[in-house]
């Protein structure tokens, strides 16, 4: 069977954040786990507004994966790349006599929508993983009006065609609202944990440490965050890891100096991909209060290194963090924000109880070689 993986963008464009590293890390596994079967990526030389400094057109391996980048027309998140679809088209014919596996990653571009199309045309399975682009939310956020326009014309028949890949059974439930593919699965995405255990660090004074790691973008729920911060009656100190727009990260910090906060925040912009686990290990509790999150790889990141989270009940693995006992979940309400940090807080012993216990619990249920078989299987099964 041949699989070809296609995504708007590739590492290194860490830029894009979770989604990135989910999707190169699933290509590695499978390439170390796969019996007979032949990988190839397709992408774009996407990197935010500027382009990645890589050669083009040929296969490259990256970690092992073959990977061939395209370069694309517009700079913005449609990634038009025509030579991409070209050589998608050229890989199927050359393959006809081949079983054949598209998986898509990611909606809402012109190298997905029209991946999708070129699929369809010629009669290929396709596997499409929307990333948390497949919700209520997404629809109504950014460039709903397009976004409306394209599924109404050409999407919504698309993505009926596809048998679609859910990181939760939250995403899962979004997308059903909105489409009834072929077929619906549920498998975590692949997350990567430290080579090593970092040093634990206990906090400073006895001032509560408390860190946001991710993209900054307006689902994440920062406003909400600080406006439950001038409630809390506990010492604490507060720093945002990640990359934004400029002028976005620029009116939070704006928002902060207004609540009186700007003191206790400390901005360190994007953080290397090799230290965030040492940042990880350096606080007493990683937050994350999104208006919607398809999963959160951050989630996993944290308790692997043992650090309990704060997350909303929109994050896709809040389930996972109450049945597991490995933190907080709270609703979008300030009060109810500010009542769970003071609960995290307080609540030493059981932050103990997670430092310890955590690391263990993640590295048996996202390990890396059952999560990919569970892909393979999903191949096989369509």
């Amino acid at each position: 069977m041949k699989i070809i993986h296609v995504t708007a963008s590739y590492k290194p464009a860490y830029i894009y954040g979770g989604p990135i590293q989910s999707v190169a890390k699933l290509c590695e596994a499978m390439v170390e786990v796969r019996d007979g079967e032949d990988l190839q990526v397709l992408t774009t030389t996407a990197n935010g507004t500027e382009e990645l400094e890589v050669q083009t057109g040929k296969v490259s391996l990256i970690d092992s994966v073959p990977v061939t980048y395209f370069k694309r027309w517009t700079k913005d998140h449609s990634h038009f790349s025509p030579k991409l679809l070209i050589q998608l088209r050229k890989t199927i014919l050359q393959n006809q006599d081949s079983k054949i596996i598209i998986h898509i990653h990611a909606w809402w571009n012109l190298v997905s929508v029209l991946s999708c199309l070129v699929a369809k045309w010629h009669k290929i399975p396709v596997v499409l993983s929307p990333r948390g682009m497949l919700t209520s939310y997404s629809f109504g956020n950014r460039n709903s009006f397009s976004k409306n326009l394209i599924h109404k014309f050409i999407g919504k028949r698309l993505l009926k065609y596809c048998h679609i890949h859910a990181t939760s059974e939250q995403e899962k439930q979004d997308i059903l609202k909105i489409i009834t593919p072929k077929s619906i699965t549920v498998i975590s995405n692949l997350v990567s944990f430290p080579s090593s255990a970092p040093s634990l660090q206990s906090s400073a004074n006895n001032i509560f440490q408390l860190l946001f790691l991710s993209r900054i973008e307006e689902k994440k729920g920062l406003e909400l965050l600080f406006e439950a911060l001038t409630l809390v009656d506990i010492p604490w100190q507060f720093t945002i890891a990640g990359s934004g727009k400029a002028e976005y990260v620029e009116s939070l910090k704006i928002k902060a100096e207004k609540l009186k906060l700007s003191n206790r925040i400390k901005w360190l912009g994007l953080v290397d991909k090799e230290k965030k686990f040492d940042l990880l290990a350096d606080h007493d509790l990683t937050v994350l209060t999104s208006h919607n999150e398809n999963f959160a790889n951050v989630v996993i990141e944290s308790l692997s290194v043992g650090t309990p989270v704060l997350v909303s009940k929109y994050v896709g693995l809040a389930d996972y963090v109450t049945d597991k006992e490995l933190g907080w979940v709270t609703s979008l309400k300030i009060d109810e924000i500010k009542t769970e940090l003071v609960s995290a807080c307080r609540e030493v012993t059981m932050r103990e109880k997670i430092r310890i216990e955590s690391p263990s619990i993640i590295k048996d249920d996202f390990n890396d070689v059952n999560l990919a078989k569970k892909y393979i299987e999903l191949y096989n099964r369509i």
